[in-house]
Formats: C-alpha cells, structure tokens, sequence
C-alpha cells in the first residue's frame, strides 16, 4: 500500500492530518483473512466492512500523485471544527490559494476541481457561492493533485474524495449547536449505526448567519448580507456477503443568499423619469439547489475487485433582481437569470491482480449524460447602435423585457486501463492511458497517456516523478451562451458582437518530488509543477448575474514548487507549507462578447497573468492535546498566508497587470472533551476567535480579466458551541 506523505493539520483552522504526496501507493489490492461465507456476527460483519473499505480504496489509489488527508479527528481541532466550510479547511494544504465567494484554486487552476463520494464522482454543481458537501458526512477528506493517474479524468487540477462515515465500525451519534458573531447559528445532528448486515449513517446541519458572501466593503459587517443553508445527508449499505456489498447514499444542498451591497455608488441612468437609487438598499438573492445520488456494487475477490455505481445530480440556481429596478438605474440593465442541469450516469471501476503480485491491472470506463436549461431575463433601455462604445445615447427611459433562453444535451464518454507494475520491492511504475469524448457545446476528444514512477530508496525517502495528459471538457453546466444579437441597440449591447464556442482544455502536466522522513517525527516534503497548456479554461463574472462563465486562452503555461513540513511528538502537532507559483494565458479565443476590444488586442500579443493567479501560498499551525482532570484540553493556532490576487494594472496597460497587497490571517481556538461519567460525558465545549488580530485585507479589487466585484476577508469573530456525543 502507499506511503502517505501525512501532514498533520493541527491547528484554529486545521489541526487536519495532512497525509501529504502518496508516493508510494503501490501493493496490490489488500486481501483480508477470510471471514465466514455469510456474517453472522456484529464482529464477523465489521471484519468484512473493513476488508471492503480497503478493497474499494484499492482499486483507484493515488500512485505517484501528491495526497493530503484531512481526518475528522483533525477537523474537530481547528478552530471551529466541522463548522468550518470545506474549503476554509482546503486552505492548510500546500498550494491552495483563497478566492472570493468561498471558491479555491490548487496549484493556480480556475476550479477543475473534482469531488468524489466513495470514489464515485458527483457532478459539480452550479454554484456561486455554497459548498454541496458538509465535511461532517466525511470520516476522512483527501486531497489529491498533481499527475494524477489514469482513472481520474475530466477535472484533473484537483480530487477532493470523500470517505462517508457509514455506522459500520462506530455506532452512536452526535448533536450540536454552533455561534455568535456576525449573527452564526448552526445546529446540526448526527446519527449512526447498524442492524446485522445493514448500516446507516444520517447527517443534517443548518447555518445562518450574515456573511454568506464576502462583504464589497472594507467595513466589519456588510449590507444586505444574510444567508441559510441546509445539507442534509443519508448513507445506507447492506453487506450481501463476505465478497460483495451494496450502498446507497445522497445529500441536498439548499441555500439562500443575499447580494451584499455597497455604498457611495453614482447611478447611471434614468428609469421612468427616476434617476438616482441608493445602492445600499438593492435587493439582489441568489438561491441555489442541489440533490445527488448515488447506487454502488462492490465485489471484492482474492484477483479480480470492482464497483459499478450509477449516479444522478439535479442542480438548480437563480439570481433575482431589484424589484425596484434599481439594477437598471444603477447599471443600465438588470439580468434575472435562471441555470439548471440534470446529470445521470454510470462509473465502473476494477482492479485485477496477475503475475503473481507483480502487477496490478486497473481499469473503468464512465459515461454522463447532461441536460442543461438557461433563462436569462433581461431589463434593458433602448440605445442607439453606435461604432464607438463610449459615445453611445440611451433613447428612451422606459425600460422593457429581453428573454434568452437555451438548452444542451451532452454527453462524457471516457475509459481508462493502466498497470502497476511493482518492478522492485524499492521501484514501481504506473503507466496507463485514458481516452475521453465530450459531445456537447463543444465535440472534441483525446487519447491521455499517464506514467509515475516512484522510487523508496530507503524506508524514510520516497522520490517521485510523473507525466500526465490531460483533457478537460468546458463546464456545461456553467454555459449559457448568449445570443448577442438579441441585446443590439440597447444598454446591454456587446462592443464585440461574436464569439467562438467554448473549447476544452488539453495540457501536458510534469510533476516530481521527494519525501524525507526523520526519527522524532519531523517529515519534509518538496514538489516542483510544470504545465503546458493549449485552450487554457478560465471563468469569469460578466454582467450582474453572479453565476460565472467560462471561456479559453488560447496558449497557456503554469509553474509551482510546494515545500511542506510536519512534526509530531506525543502531543504537540505542528506543520508548515509554503508554495510559489504562477499562471499564464495568451489570447481569447471563445466567449469574445465578453471582453473590451483593447483587452482582446493586448491578450492576443502578450502572455498575462490569470485573474486567480497568485505567486505566494503559506499556511502553518499547530495543536496541543492536554490530558486534564475532565478530559482532553486543545488549544490550537493557525494561519494563512496569501501574497495576494491579480488585479488592474495601475498603468492601465497590462490586463491583470496590478497585484493586490499580501496578508497573513490568524486564527486560534480552544476545545475542552469531557471523558468522565455523569451528563457530562461525551460533551465537548469549545470557543474560536476567527481572525485573531482583526486583519483588513482585501481578496478582489474588482478590477480585472473577468473580475466582477470587490471582496473583502471576513474581519474578527468570535465564536462557542457545544457538541454532545452518545
């Protein structure tokens, strides 16, 4: 099996077991003892639960690639525990870099982020702003990047793969109550368990609180800012036998947000003989919607090991306007806009173990089938159709309706087959190719080579280094194109009136790194990236919809060293990570409409740097368990660093040419457990402070290629809650 790179998040906002670059994942799939032909027992039946886990994992390990694991033991230490997103907690791995609207980028990528459940994938959804996935559901969350294998395909800059809890090897449950500043109220509950054969896990949490999105202001709490959120999960298995099991599990994700609004904004247009409107008092929502589900076999022989699952998705978000058309007197016309996206499929996935253990043949195949609608309302004013943009004259002040609509039914079409061939005891190479087919906005296809090669000269030293081709389909989901004609001679006309489909994004991506482990439980790490890419794919906000849209460069090129490091002695956890990198992309070759002409001609010369591009990453923390009369005692400490987003040029020559000022962000925390008898027991108590110093720092100007508003990091807060385990 791997050697996992373990990097022990241990800190406010990760105390989180960093199992960092799985080098060396390279035995077989494990083959437990045998167990009875039918369980019997509780004992007998956790026996074949644990072997099937292991079996699953087995069959689409990370060889070669770079993986962190964040445990749930590791989660509840940071400060705010499973309250936290995932993606606040994402933010202690080495290079991953925050965004606005909650979104991450690893290694630099504009999303491409894959989520798996189980190692099935769910379909992403189509979301602004919320997290589909509660990190409670999870028993451990991997991270998994670089040269990824053949049987990761599609979005390839990052896996996040979700190991479910299942009631199976920990019966009980949990209730809870989280809060306080910024108007924080989250309840959630927790319940799990078994009956014989069958076992279950329920999960539900609720959040309100009024920074659902970040503030536009650099003021302690925003305008207009309210937001709840619901996530429910169930998961339900019967083991059939001591081979073979079914699974069934799902989730919604319900959320509500307010548009926080701004201050100070000159309005620009007269609607109706009105001619001024107070942008503090604009009443923008955006609701999204998201349920999945998920069917799994497993069958887990001595040689031959698979999972068949199909899987549904149904995503839906809509952004509503002013009922006062203060959008259009503000801006000259206002977008309600309505996006969803119905995914069913099937994944398949196997391993077959020959030449007496030597190698390991993996294989799978997936197939999607994607039915997308958009309805995008628009409130315009006539305009006199004019050859330079900035001279056109609004002819009339009554505004009137624009309906766009569109659909799309597309398909994804992929197979993979790969061998682990373990050459050596201290030497193993995986080399495999997938072939992917996307028949949607775009027709396109590509045959991926992948090799990784991995070397453990000694048992503390792991080298690696690996090739990966990789093809990325446009989001369907996220593509709403416009028909540009429709919005001639009115406020909402385009300076470029065509545009090229959407394409999808080919790369060559070089990976290789070194892990040293020392006596005393001191590890370091360090990982160096190069990629090459052809239709580069990025997203951006346009209009005041904020629901992004992609689009390609034509030529792009990224590049990143990540070094980390990780100390554990008794009970004192600390880490450390650093990494530098960068992103480049030259021409516009899709989406056209959405840019200025002056954007176009610069980016069509010139390599710039992408919007989300960020040259300094660094996080760091560290937790203390202290073993006292009640329990266990944890204080923790963390941080991050970020040398800061692009922005405009101050020359206002270069388009993303400018860079805002870096930042470093603390956060601490306190949990107390109780372990003795009485009502107390099982009770864990525990208080955070969210920004320890009050750091004002800013996450978007914006200004910039696709940047659609400012954003502001979450000043301080201080919060408590409860949690009763049973």
């Amino acid at each position: 099996m791997s050697r996992a790179f373990a990097l022990t998040l241990t800190a406010t906002v990760s105390v989180v077991a960093l199992a960092a670059p799985a080098h060396a994942q390279t035995a077989p799939a494990p083959q437990a003892p045998a167990p009875a032909k039918k369980p019997a027992s509780d004992n007998v039946v956790t026996v074949t639960g644990r072997r099937l886990d292991q079996a699953r994992d087995a069959i689409t390990p990370s060889l070669g690639a770079s993986q962190y694991t964040f445990t749930t033991q590791a989660l509840s230490k940071q400060p705010g525990g499973t309250n936290l997103s995932l993606s606040k907690s994402l933010l202690q791995a080495p290079g991953v870099t925050q965004d606005s609207y909650g979104t991450i980028h690893v290694r630099n990528e504009h999303a491409n982020l894959q989520y798996r459940l189980n190692g099935v994938i769910v379909p992403e959804s189509i979301s602004g702003f919320g997290t589909t996935f509660d990190p409670r559901i999870a028993s451990e969350i991997q991270l998994i990047t670089g040269t990824l294998p053949a049987q990761y395909g599609y979005r390839t800059a990052g896996v996040i793969n979700f190991k479910t809890q299942s009631g199976l090897l920990d019966k009980g449950g949990e209730i809870g109550v989280y809060g306080g500043a910024f108007g924080w109220l989250e309840p959630s509950a927790m319940l799990r368990g078994s009956d014989g054969n069958v076992s279950y896990f329920l999960s539900a949490s609720y959040l309100r609180n009024d920074i659902g999105i970040e503030n536009p202001l650099p003021t302690r709490n925003a305008i207009h800012d309210r937001t709840t959120q619901f996530r429910p999960f169930a998961y339900v298995s019967d083991v059939l036998s001591d081979k073979s099991r079914i699974a069934l599990f799902g989730g919604s994700f319900i959320g509500h947000f307010q548009i926080p609004n701004v201050t100070g904004v000159q309005s620009g247009f007269t609607v109706n003989g009105v001619s001024s409107y107070d942008a503090a008092k604009l009443d923008q929502n955006q609701r999204e919607i998201t349920h999945y589900g998920v069917a799994t076999y497993q069958y887990a022989g001595d040689d031959l090991n698979f999972q068949v699952a199909p899987f549904v998705r149904y995503s839906q978000t809509r952004f509503t306007t002013d009922p006062n058309q203060g959008d259009v007197i503000i801006n000259g016309y206002a977008d309600a806009a309505r996006l969803s996206s119905l995914v069913a499929g099937v994944q398949a996935d196997g391993s077959y173990t020959l030449g007496g253990g030597a190698h390991t043949l993996r294989f799978g195949v997936l197939f999607q089938n994607e039915h997308t609608k958009s309805l995008v309302d628009s409130t315009v004013l006539p305009e006199q159709d004019c050859a330079i943009f900035a001279d056109c004259v609004v002819t009339s002040d009554v505004p009137f309706q624009i309906v766009d609509r569109g659909s799309k039914t597309g398909q994804l079409y992929g197979g993979y087959v790969q061998d682990e061939w373990k050459i050596s005891p201290q030497l193993t190479l995986n080399v495999g190719a997938r072939y992917d087919v996307v028949h949607a906005y775009t027709r396109e296809s590509q045959l991926s080579p992948r090799a990784n090669l991995v070397w453990e000269p000694t048992k503390q030293t792991t080298l690696h280094i690996g090739y990966a081709r990789n093809f990325t389909p446009p989001p369907q989901e996220l593509i709403a194109p416009a028909t540009v004609a429709l919005y001639n001679n009115t406020t909402k006309q385009s300076e470029i009136r065509t545009g090229d489909p959407v394409k999808a994004e080919r790369e060559h991506y070089f990976d290789a790194g070194v892990e040293q482990k020392f006596a005393g439980g001191l590890k370091l790490g360090l990982d160096a990236y190069y990629k090459v890419k052809r239709n580069l794919l990025d997203e951006g906000q346009f209009g005041s919809s904020l629901v992004l849209s992609p689009f390609n460069y034509a030529k792009g090129y990224a590049w990143g060293i990540e070094a980390s490091a990780n100390y554990t002695h008794g009970p004192l956890d600390l880490y450390a990570n650093v990494a530098r990198g960068e992103e480049k992309g030259k021409g516009i070759v899709s989406a056209q409409y959405f840019f200025a002409p002056d954007e176009i001609a610069y980016i069509a010369d010139h390599y710039i740097y992408t919007d989300h591009s960020q040259k300094v990453t660094a996080s760091g923390g560290a937790t203390y368990s202290i073993r006292d009369g009640l329990g266990t005692l944890t204080p923790s400490l963390d941080f991050v660093y970020g040398s800061g987003l692009r922005t405009d040029d101050p020359n206002g020559i270069v388009p993303n040419g400018g860079e805002l000022p870096g930042y470093v962000v603390f956060n601490a925390g306190l949990s107390q457990k109780f372990d003795g008898p009485g009502l107390m027991k099982g009770v864990t108590l525990r208080v955070d402070a969210l920004n320890l110093f009050d750091k004002q720092y800013q996450i978007r100007s914006g200004t910039g290629v696709g940047v659609g508003a400012p954003q502001w990091g979450q000043r301080r807060g201080v919060f408590a809650g409860i949690t009763k385990a049973f």
